[in-house]
């Protein structure tokens, strides 16, 4: 018999806010953060208010080494872990899995560059630190005492979901008892809305921000950049259940796969982003009808779009379930954005409510169940799927909590 993996805490950032309370009353409220920065060229981005990583590390020597998505990452996995902290329980044996992404903040690092040179006396000696991707864990292993099993996953917008699924496997494998993931991201500088603007991935408009960004709509035309993280307590469940640890959800399969098709584009008809939710389906020994809820991707990207909806329309073609789309609310998360919409989903469940698909007036695929307003529903189990840049794909079943 398998080991049974579980959520006992998580801790979130977004732009929504960082608890239950707000993140609802955001959702009952239609209140979004989406706005115009005048550096951004007509760029809309949906950036986390007022964010300070000493809120959350207090004096932190190596403070400096961290980048803008990197303090997320740091400040989530303080939040998850602050019940071990209370209770005093030592993590030292505990995993750490963590995605993230590239530090694209280039010309705020480096405000000169001559020929080539930077060096300068104003470049910090381990300057290279703010770039590499590890540097969020080795911190967060520095502040909770972790010493186990870990890694760092960088496979692009779909890091933080597969670093919780990565994290899962350990667990239900034996080789760990507990472990933290999530993932956390920031492309919200000069160099990162530069990077996608160039790929021509980007929303670019005027007017109200608020009513502009929407997924699976017919005039859908790019992505809203976000930012934020999440983290996740996973324990074995004899584990959470020997010390009466409050139990938020269960993770019951984790499919990952590769398009090989192209560095932009997702294949076309989705196969391979198929192959991924088929394998995280089998691994929790559930059909497709079995899903009350799919957590998209959903980007409002023209060609992520079209493929997701077939892709969902294919699989679940005996019983179409409930489609969500949080980046409509919180922007897309690069990197962070399987983690965050995770725990979102989670608290969406605990509350037996569906938040719409913001701005959707016409859908691009009437044969899915798109949720156009919000409603009470119960949902007892959810498919997450990623989907990012050089064909990466993962999905996780989560399950609602109940003995």
């Amino acid at each position: 018999m398998k080991t049974r993996v579980v959520i006992t805490s998580m801790g979130f950032v977004t732009s929504m806010g960082t608890t239950e309370h707000e993140i609802m009353n955001r959702f009952q409220t239609d209140t979004v953060g989406f706005r115009f920065e005048d550096d951004y060229q007509g760029v809309l981005v949906c950036p986390v208010p007022d964010f300070d990583v000493r809120q959350y590390t207090g004096r932190l020597k190596n403070r400096r080494y961290l980048n803008r998505g990197a303090g997320f990452c740091v400040s989530a996995a303080i939040m998850a872990a602050e019940e071990w902290k209370r209770s005093n329980r030592l993590l030292s044996h505990a995993g750490l899995f963590s995605g993230t992404g590239p530090n694209f903040d280039i010309s705020e690092e480096f405000g000169e560059i001559i020929r080539g040179d930077r060096d300068h006396s104003s470049l910090q000696a381990l300057w290279m630190l703010r770039f590499l991707p590890n540097t969020a864990s080795s911190i967060i292993s520095e502040i909770l005492g972790i010493h186990g099993e870990n890694a760092t996953i960088n496979t692009a917008c779909s890091a933080s979901l597969q670093a919780i699924g990565e994290a899962y496997r350990r667990i239900k494998d034996g080789y760990l008892e507990t472990a933290l993931a999530g993932g956390g991201d920031s492309r919200l500088s000069k160099g990162g809305i530069l990077a996608y603007r160039k790929a021509k991935a980007l929303l670019i408009g005027h007017g109200d921000p608020s009513t502009l960004y929407s997924t699976f709509d017919e005039k859908r035309d790019g992505f809203a950049p976000g930012e934020g993280g999440a983290y996740f307590v996973l324990e074995a469940l004899s584990h959470a259940e020997k010390r009466n640890a409050p139990i938020i959800g269960e993770v019951c399969g984790f499919g990952c796969s590769l398009d090989g098709w192209s560095m932009t584009a997702p294949e076309p008809e989705g196969i391979w982003g198929e192959k991924a939710v088929l394998h995280a389906l089998k691994e929790a020994d559930l059909q497709p009808m079995d899903i009350d809820l799919v957590t998209s991707h959903g980007t409002g990207t023209l060609l992520n779009d079209q493929m997701e909806a077939a892709l969902i329309h294919r699989i679940f073609s005996e019983k179409q379930p409930f489609v969500i789309s949080l980046k409509s609310w919180i922007g897309h998360l690069a990197a962070a954005c399987g983690a965050v919409e995770t725990a979102i989903t989670l608290l969406c469940m605990k509350n037996s409510f569906l938040p719409k698909i913001r701005n959707l007036k016409k859908p691009c695929a009437p044969d899915i169940n798109l949720v156009l307003e919000n409603h009470e529903e119960q949902t007892n189990l959810a498919l997450i799927q990623s989907f990012g840049f050089g064909g990466q794909n993962s999905a996780l079943v989560v399950r609602k909590w109940k003995k």
